[in-house]
């Protein structure tokens, strides 16, 4: 570490390099208040600061850099670090110590680090500087490659690892037909073993690309352009573009050139300091050799970028090596793996589990004695990985058997209280254990507030339920009540406000908020109320008193997707369907342009459906014999059937209509989480019943009947209720057994947690069900016969409600509709700068009372709608030129406010179907997606990060609703992206943009 000398002169930190790390390096150094100690001045070889190359594939689907930007210029300016952007650094004066730049800059320097990353590895194959091959490594590739692709059709990859993977997943993105190269025998061969590749390949392919295992490319093909590869083993492959994506090379050129000592393999020599064979010299990232390994993530070179910062600022660190354990999303399969995978039998053994349907594998290694856990793999489901990764990390004792770290015993898994501090509990923010507990230490009492000042959570929001795990196990451990309100709005629990409706008998959300809550509501707490109340009294879930409580799924009755699109899954109970009915799901696809796709719960699902498409694409279905198969509900999905003693040879109960009969009488249950059930009809298992919520095989005596099973995120056997029971008994427990779990579990919780945490277990669920320990079964039984005597096809209620079908248009203000269209407003937000405050506008007053605003820029008030068109405590989009704004009536606070419809988390038009409430007096809107939540007042993102969206003032005139807007063509100065698809219901282009008047 360099001696920390007092200096009147800050002392000249120069960074090569603005890349990722570089860019996380300068974070570090503005985050430690270094600007009387140091000038910071920093070489951006491209044309645009840090940007995420871990998410380039994300350009495919917006083409917005913007999105991808890590930092804007502004930021520098604000923090005095000295940006060049598109000035590369050429050359280095150690004797001076002076960096030269390609414009003629010459910037001495104090410190010099050297964060130049790496560059793409390019075998020396014939053909590949033929036009048509690209390099998969910056956003100017990503152009070229986009340009070059609309005229291509198929396109190949070379390269299986994880850049091959995301170049592939680029490919399909711009709607080619993609091939995965891969000179190893297995996909991933540094993470994977055979199996786990295999699932790895079942699943790409299953997404439409295709992968070659075990090709060595001997020549790429054609004259003057790409025409296909030819293989060493003689075969070959027709294909019109290539994307080289085979590995990286540290850039040490400057470094070599300037006498620094490199590795023999290439690569900037450092020790544990980061420093280099020159005192004045660090380097960070893929460039750095480091006891001769050079990281290709991300997540070695934030380290070593943080272990540089402090020691430059007056800590000391050492960086002493990196976990290699990597938890990634590749083409949408989960992928994940850490210690050790591989290891000979003498050393260790081996448990693992496969799910081939559900594409899942999962692979762990102990000791020989089986106590202590060495690392493992996950495809498919990486939902285990923290808690695995620090058990491997920490040496402690398996907590159970191996088999139950994958779920199979059935026995309960481990909590927060297991996890060490340096557990990564965010993996996208990098935040650990004990930086959650630290805040929790400090007076931290709200996950709102951990998700604030950790970051924790504010990603993908996967690890909300274990930082909420770790709240409240550190409050109670501190003494401190551990509040388990369900939100600010209601201080009770899911489960008590469940009694508390049904005592009371509360019909509505605003009746049961006026007895017994505050505010107005939020995201949390209105489907969780809506569910309860559906529970009790099935009410239809459209009625206007229950409408906009709904999310966005229950609310539209089918599954948001990609692109604000949804996806429609009629009912086919016990997975029996007549030939006549598929015939018709065909011609509804081919009709509306659906990608269709079979269900793992022997159902067809139909993609790419548009909001305005839905009411007459179940008037379709509806007329073929189908309803709703509520597959975008809490509720019941399937009942899973083999075929049975009607078609097996080895069946001994008549599994599917017995499937059916069940699936038929719960089809209208609302539970605190998605129910699937399954009846095998015999030992052979077939429907896998005993990976379900409730389970049923036929045995020669009967039914044996499995509960609280669950083959998803955590798969968990099913545990045995009872033996060898008739069907009607079996009815007679399932209505016990669902009325309790829905009567008594926590909002989002599946049957599998909700028994693992149920005092007693298995043996008080079979007091409570079977011996009625509680003296509650009559009444369980008179619950769920209400929900089935009162059961309505939600679908066929929108078909033949014209009122309900109005409530489906795309726009307020028209009813031609469009594909969605992508703008950006003339300064990123709506208010111009010469705006009125809001002191200013208390005075521009008309006689009438109502607020004037003058007429700035060329903005005039616009009719939008009338009243009655927009839901009471909800939204409806507007379209106004290219743009779409959401407009919302928050009727039980008597206000109106506007915004943009786009969210801009993931660019998505969907905001208009948002759950408005309130925080803390604070109006907002949760997004449907991911529900990130915005102020409606000022736009700003209230979950912690920096998105922010636009917002437009608004004015009631009689029934008039009017916005202030400019006039159209201002809210559209930037070149619009329209999203379009080809309408052949593919999976490659299915909801993936393309600029206007590109070929589709």
């Amino acid at each position: 570490m360099i001696s920390q000398t007092p200096s009147r002169e800050p002392r000249t930190i120069v960074v090569i390099g603005n890349g990722m790390v570089g860019h996380r390096f300068c974070e570090r150094l503005v985050e430690c208040d270094v600007e009387d100690q140091y000038r910071i001045v920093t070489f951006c070889e491209e044309s645009r600061p840090a940007y995420d190359r871990v998410g380039l594939s994300k350009y495919f689907t917006h083409r917005d850099a913007g999105q991808l930007m890590l930092a804007d210029p502004a930021w520098y300016a604000e923090h005095d670090i000295e940006l060049h952007v598109g000035d590369k650094a050429v050359s280095i004066n150690r004797f001076d110590r002076v960096v030269e730049s390609q414009q003629g800059r010459r910037i001495g320097y104090d410190i010099l680090v050297l964060a130049t990353g790496s560059s793409p590895f390019v075998p020396p194959t014939p053909g590949v500087d033929l036009p048509g091959v690209f390099v998969y490594r910056t956003i100017d590739d990503l152009d070229q490659m986009l340009a070059w692709g609309e005229s291509a059709k198929r396109a190949a990859v070379i390269g299986g690892g994880l850049l091959g993977l995301e170049a592939a997943k680029a490919v399909l993105d711009m709607g080619l037909e993609a091939h995965v190269v891969e000179f190893a025998p297995r996909l991933m061969p540094r993470q994977l073993d055979e199996r786990g590749s295999q699932i790895l390949v079942s699943q790409i392919e299953s997404l439409g690309a295709k992968v070659h295992l075990n090709r060595q490319t001997r020549q790429i093909l054609g004259e003057h352009r790409v025409t296909g590869m030819a293989f060493a083993d003689e075969t070959s492959l027709d294909v019109d573009m290539v994307v080289v994506s085979a590995g990286i090379r540290p850039r040490d050129e400057l470094a070599k050139a300037c006498g620094l000592d490199l590795g023999p393999r290439g690569g900037v020599i450092v020790n544990d300091a980061l420093l280099t064979s020159d005192p004045h010299i660090y380097a960070i990232g893929e460039v750095a050799l480091h006891r001769g390994m050079i990281y290709g993530l991300v997540a070695p070179g934030y380290d070593m970028a943080e272990t540089l910062a402090k020691n430059l600022t007056g800590d000391s660190g050492e960086f002493r090596g990196a976990d290699l354990s990597t938890k990634l999303k590749l083409m949408g399969v989960d992928v994940a793996s850490f210690g050790q995978y591989e290891a000979d039998a003498d050393v260790a053994k081996c448990v693992s589990f496969e799910d081939p349907i559900a594409g899942i594998y999962k692979k762990l290694l102990v000791t020989s004695d089986g106590r202590h856990l060495l690392g493992g793999m996950l495809v498919g489901d990486a939902s285990d990985f923290t808690r695995l990764l620090s058990l491997c990390k920490s040496g402690k004792p398996l907590p159970g058997s191996a088999s139950d770290l994958l779920g199979m015993g059935g026995a309960a898994t481990a909590g927060a209280a297991d996890l060490d501090d340096d557990c990564q509990i965010c993996s996208c923010n990098n935040v650990t254990k004990g930086t959650v507990c630290a805040a929790i230490r400090g007076g931290v009492t709200a996950v709102g507030e951990l998700k604030k000042c950790t970051k924790a959570g504010t990603g993908c929001g996967g690890c909300i339920p274990l930082v909420t795990d770790i709240l409240n196990a550190e409050l109670k451990l501190s003494g401190q009540k551990v509040d388990l309100s369900l939100c600010e709005h209601f201080a009770y629990t899911r489960q008590e406000l469940f009694q508390i409706v049904k005592v009371k008998g509360c019909r509505t959300f605003d009746a049961l908020l006026a007895s017994h809550g505050a505010g107005h509501g939020c995201e949390i707490c209105k489907p969780a109320v809506a569910s309860i109340l559906a529970s009790l009294w099935n009410d239809p879930i459209l009625k206007r008193e229950h409408a906009t409580l709904q999310d966005t799924n229950d609310r539209f009755l089918a599954n948001i997707q990609r692109g604000g699109l949804y996806s429609v899954v009629p009912r086919v109970a016990g997975g029996e369907v007549t030939p006549d009915k598929l015939i018709a799901l065909g011609t509804v696809a081919k009709k509306f342009g659906l990608y269709t796709k079979i269900t793992g719960g022997q159902r067809v699902d139909l993609f790419g459906a548009r909001v305005q498409d839905l009411p007459d694409i179940w008037a379709d279905l509806v007329e073929a014999g189908f309803e709703s198969g509520h597959a975008y509900g809490k509720s019941l999905r399937t009942v899973k059937s083999c075929v049975g003693s009607t078609w097996c040879r080895y069946g001994v109960g008549d599994s599917v209509g017995f499937a059916i009969r069940i699936e038929n009488r719960y089809k209208g249950l609302r539970s605190p989480h998605k129910l699937k059930g399954g009846v095998s009809g015999c030992v052979r298992e077939c429907a896998e019943a005993q990976g379900k919520d409730f389970g049923l095989i036929a045995t020669e005596q009967g039914y044996n009947l499995y509960v609280c099973g669950n083959g998803g995120a955590k798969p968990r056997h099913a545990d045995l209720l009872a033996a060898d029971l008739d069907e009607e008994t079996c009815i007679r427990y399932l209505d016990r057994f669902l009325m309790y779990y829905v009567t008594t579990a926590d909002r989002l919780t599946r049957t599998s947690v909700w028994l693992d945490k149920l005092e007693g277990g298995i043996e008080h669920l079979r007091a409570v069900v079977i011996d009625d320990k509680l003296g509650l079964c009559a009444d369980l039984e008179a619950m769920m016969q209400r929900v089935v005597d009162t059961y309505r096809c939600e679908w066929k209620d929108v078909v033949d409600d014209p009122e309900l079908q109005q409530r489906f248009r795309q726009f307020v203000n028209t009813d031609e509709s469009e594909p969605d269209i992508e703008f950006v407003s003339e300064r990123g937000q709506s208010r111009p700068a010469d705006w009125p405050d809001e002191a200013e506008l208390a005075q521009l007053q008309l006689p009438n009372g109502k607020a004037y605003i003058p007429a700035i820029d060329g903005r005039t008030w616009v009719r939008v709608g009338n009243v009655k068109d927009f839901p009471q405590d909800g939204g409806g989009t507007i379209r106004y030129g290219y743009a779409q704004i959401a407009v919302f009536q928050f009727a039980s606070r008597g206000e109106w406010y506007a915004t943009s419809n786009m969210c801009p988390h993931k660019r998505e038009f969907v905001l208009s179907r948002g759950i408005l409430g309130d925080v803390q007096g604070e109006p907002k809107v949760a997004c449907p997606l991911h529900k990130k939540t915005f102020s409606l007042k000022t736009g700003q993102c209230l979950t912690g990060e920096e998105y922010v969206i636009d917002t437009y003032p608004v004015k009631i005139d009689g029934d008039d609703v009017l916005l202030y807007l400019p006039p159209p063509g201002r809210l559209a100065e930037a070149p619009a992206v329209e999203q379009r698809r080809c309408g052949t219901g593919c999976h490659s282009c299915s909801g993936s943009p393309v600029a206007i008047g590109q070929s589709v």
